[in-house]
């Protein structure tokens, strides 16, 4: 093989290299983020919840 031929392969695995290891990690990433746990605050204690359950009106231009 020519020296060209060489390089060109070294280029092509090291390139390949580099897609699989970042797919690797968006795979992770994605993984970690559908476990996370997401959680609400509870609605007691809320100011702009109404006795009844209704959102309050809190527009200024009333």
């Amino acid at each position: 093989m020519k020296l060209g031929e060489k390089m060109l392969m070294g280029l092509i695995i090291v390139g390949v290299l580099i897609v699989i290891i970042v797919l690797f990690l968006s795979v992770i990433t994605t993984s970690k983020a559908y476990t996370y746990k997401h959680t609400v605050d509870p609605l007691e204690n809320n100011p702009n919840i109404s006795e009844n359950g209704r959102i309050k009106n809190t527009d200024k231009n009333d």
